[in-house]
């Protein structure tokens, strides 16, 4: 019998807006890194190319973001129900999600969550995306765009706080974007084997060992 219980979680449009924002937040960070620090850290050729470079990486992942929005709003049609957690997420399931990581992962513990094409990510992983995606790329996005247009919008910037608050905030929300991708990283190494749940990026099924709650499962696909 087939030790693996197969999933289909990632359709094709989602695994091309991860990568493509993967790639734009990666490329994001490093050039940042430049322009703030540019006495301490020259990565690029010039501190020009470095702010050109990351105002192209702040396009992708505005274009990466809105493919995403299009995606679950208008054609699978379920954003709700993936990114938002409901009661008894948030009473239990964070809770129980969060013993795993902290403690019953290292004991050799089951995952308390098994993902289905519905009910993709855990509570934790579904509190997490509602945070990033509903707030904190939106506010990156917003205070980036408002730094590549200093002088048409000078009256809202000052009305805002003026340009230190400004660059400030987006620095600030930068660092919190650049620490939810190490965890996010790290987190993804948690799986039954290390590439367990980065191997669905790629290829769009994830493989779990067969427990006696799914051993006479049948293959799930999502077809939408």
């Amino acid at each position: 019998m087939n030790s693996q219980h197969r999933v289909y979680l990632q359709p094709t449009p989602v695994r091309i807006w991860h990568w493509l924002n993967a790639f734009g937040i990666v490329t994001l960070i490093v050039t940042g890194v430049q322009i703030r620090f540019p006495e301490y850290v020259v990565i690029f050729a010039s501190y020009k190319s470095a702010i050109m470079l990351h105002n192209t990486a702040g396009l992708v992942v505005a274009a990466s973001f809105s493919l995403w929005f299009f995606y679950y709003s208008f054609i699978a049609r379920n954003m709700l129900k993936t990114y938002v957690p409901n009661e008894d997420e948030l009473r239990h399931g964070i809770l129980r999600q969060a013993k795993f990581y902290l403690l019953t992962y290292f004991l050799g513990w089951p995952n308390p969550h098994h993902p289905t094409p519905e009910n993709k990510f855990n509570p934790m992983q579904k509190s997490a995306y509602l945070a990033i995606m509903f707030v904190l790329v939106p506010l990156v996005s917003l205070t980036g765009l408002l730094l590549t247009n200093v002088e048409p919008l000078r009256n809202l910037i000052i009305l805002i706080g003026g340009l230190k608050i400004l660059v400030g905030v987006h620095f600030l929300l930068a660092c919190c974007l650049c620490a939810f991708l190490f965890t996010h990283v790290y987190l993804a190494t948690l799986g039954h084997t290390a590439f367990a749940y980065i191997k669905p990026m790629w290829t769009g099924w994830e493989e779990e060992p067969e427990t006696e709650q799914n051993a006479h499962d049948e293959p799930v696909s999502n077809h939408r």
